[in-house]
This record gives C-alpha cells, sequence and structure tokens, in this order.
C-alpha cells in the first residue's frame, strides 16, 4: 500500500497539480520494458537460447558498458541517458518504480515539473557515469533507473526529514513499522555503503551509483531550496523493501 497526505495538507504544493513528470517515467520504463525482451512477453525474441541472446544484446546496446563509454565511440555519451530506461527482469523494474512513485511524487510536487524531468536525468546520468569511471575496465553492462530514483531519495530527505515512512521488513515478519524519513534514508544509505565496499566486478546491484546519485540528490536540494524550503512532518508516505 502506497499512502500519502493528500494536497490539502501540503499548501507548498498549491499550483503544481498532479506529479504528471513522475507518472510519465514510470509509464515509459514499464512500457519499454514490456515490449523488450527482458519482460519474456515479446514473442518477436523467441525463447531459450535466443531470448537469452536477445536480451544481452538489448542490454549493451541500450545500457552502459564502462570500458565502451570510454572508447570515444560517438554514440556512447547516450548511453547513461538510455540505460536510465532499461531494466534487467521484473523485479528490478517494480522496486524502482515502487521508489519513483512513492518518493518523486512529493519530490516533483516541491521542485515543479520542469526542474524535477531535468534533475532526475541529470542526476541519472551522472551516477551512471560514476559509477563507470571506477569501473572503467569492466565489461559488465549496467542498466536501471537505479541512479535517478537515488539521486529522489537525496533531496526527499533534505525537502522532506520529518515525513513519515512505513516499512516493511521480511526478517520481522514483513510487520509495518513507520519511522522519520531521515531515520530510513539514512538506514538505506549505510547499507548501499557497506554493500558496496563488497561489491566486484561480477554481475550484480550497482551500490556505487546508488550513493552518488544519493549524495548529488541530497546536495541539490540543500544547495537550491536551502532550508527554508524543507516541509516537516505535513506528508508521510509508504514504502516497500525493494531496493532501487
Amino acid at each position: 500500500m502506497i499512502e500519502t497526505s493528500s494536497g490539502r495538507d501540503r499548501p507548498w504544493m498549491a499550483g503544481h497539480g498532479r506529479p504528471w513528470v513522475t507518472y510519465g517515467l514510470i509509464v515509459s520504463c514499464c512500457l519499454l520494458f514490456v515490449i523488450g525482451p527482458a519482460s519474456g512477453l515479446n514473442p518477436g525474441y523467441g525463447t531459450g537460447g535466443r531470448l537469452v541472446e536477445a536480451q544481452s544484446t538489448y542490454f549493451e546496446r541500450w545500457g552502459v558498458v564502462p570500458s565502451a563509454l570510454w572508447s570515444g565511440a560517438p554514440d556512447q555519451p547516450l548511453a547513461p541517458l538510455t540505460a536510465l530506461f532499461v531494466h534487467g527482469n521484473w523485479l528490478h523494474l517494480l522496486g524502482n518504480m515502487l521508489f519513483l512513485y512513492v518518493f518523486g511524487a512529493m519530490t516533483e510536487e516541491r521542485m515543479g515539473r520542469v526542474q524535477f524531468a531535468v534533475f532526475y536525468l541529470v542526476t541519472g546520468y551522472l551516477a551512471l557515469l560514476g559509477y563507470a569511471a571506477a569501473h572503467a575496465d569492466s565489461a559488465q553492462t549496467l542498466v536501471g533507473a537505479s541512479g535517478s530514483i537515488s539521486g529522489v531519495l537525496g533531496a526527499f530527505l533534505w525537502l522532506f526529514p520529518r515525513a513519515r515512512v512505513t516499512s516493511l521488513f521480511p526478517f520481522l515478519f514483513f510487520l509495518p513499522l513507520r519511522f522519520p524519513a531521515w531515520a530510513v534514508l539514512i538506514f538505506w544509505v549505510a547499507l548501499q555503503w557497506l554493500a558496496a565496499r563488497q561489491a566486484d566486478d561480477r554481475p550484480g546491484v550497482a551500490y556505487l551509483a546508488h550513493l552518488v546519485g544519493f549524495t548529488l540528490g541530497f546536495l541539490y536540494a540543500w544547495g537550491r531550496f536551502g532550508r527554508r524550503a524543507r516541509v516537516g512532518g505535513a506528508a508521510r508516505a509508504s514504502e516497500g523493501e525493494s531496493q532501487p
């Protein structure tokens, strides 16, 4: 369940209307996933080994391969942008879209549509670029909106530090517990940092991209909006435990 306070409780959002950019990003990512080979729903990509080969080719074409990114090929500068709209599997997609829906809508309402759209794309681009720079020799493909969404989380932490977030923890039998957003997000950052220290060059989650995106998002919100833009406890949101 996703829960946010109504617009009547948030006078700062007057005039912004619905978060259409957030909705558009979610629809775009879902549509591209469904028609692509990763979903397994498009019969044009075949089945079995043919499907696996199509998925690999698709990810390499539209994702970021760090070793190729620095090769000087004319199409590579666009790779970190297109990779933001490509996801590896259903869990990857649904986890990212859940986080984007919960935290993106309120952040967009606070920033405004145009500023949020530019912020989302630039933060995600730089997050993937940072990961690629740190793993310049890697041939592993990097896809997903995690860098952008981590940036949204960072901005959310600055803008709504006392918003209430309900989290479901599997190790506590999915018992819903409510915490301030700052506590949940700082805990999330700590997990990313610990995981990034143990990560290697094998396929997996790009924790470093999460950290870069989160840091950029937090610093942008801090520098752009300052203390006067911070909203207290008027808003609350619920989220699952999925990783962005």
